[in-house]
């Protein structure tokens, strides 16, 4: 089945990404104490070891997504969004689908993540749960935070 939505690589120059990007980091304030918002800005998306993609159905975009090589093994999930008029039609696990397809690509044995521990963040957790990431404890730069939740998928060897 061919999926409705194409993903690519994006500079984050488009205005419609920014727009994406600022509801993005606005709702993640409203959620997260200041302390526990981890999400990247503009300026930090742009920094070598991370790619960002933007999720496009025809004109439309429909969502946006980053990875953050943590060293050459590794990869971290960040900035997940959906645009609203798109959430649950699919454009969160088409993008997770690419983001692993990638990681799988680039070698890496391991894809983690960091989300809230809110009610308004269980929608994520289950999708990631779905796709075989499990509860972990903080990585790479992170600490134990109770707004937190920590996730990891090991990419098993016939998947690399």
């Amino acid at each position: 089945m061919t999926s409705p939505f194409q993903i690519r690589v994006d500079d984050l120059s488009g205005p419609d990404v920014a727009g994406l990007l600022q509801q993005h980091l606005d709702s993640v304030a409203v959620y997260s104490p200041p302390e526990s918002v981890h999400a990247l800005d503009h300026e930090a998306l742009r920094a070598p070891d991370v790619t960002f993609w933007s999720v496009w159905q025809g004109s439309e975009l429909v969502g946006c997504g980053a990875r953050r090589e943590l060293d050459p093994d590794h990869g971290e999930v960040r900035s997940m969004r959906t645009a609203s008029s798109h959430l649950r039609k699919g454009v969160a696990a088409a993008r997770l689908e690419h983001m692993l397809s990638e990681a799988r690509k680039r070698s890496y044995q391991r894809v983690s993540l960091e989300t809230g521990s809110m009610e308004t963040f269980a929608p994520a957790r289950a999708l990631y749960a779905r796709f075989g990431f499990l509860p972990c404890g903080p990585f790479v730069g992170y600490v134990e935070d109770r707004n937190s939740v920590f996730m990891t998928r090991v990419l098993e060897t016939n998947e690399l």
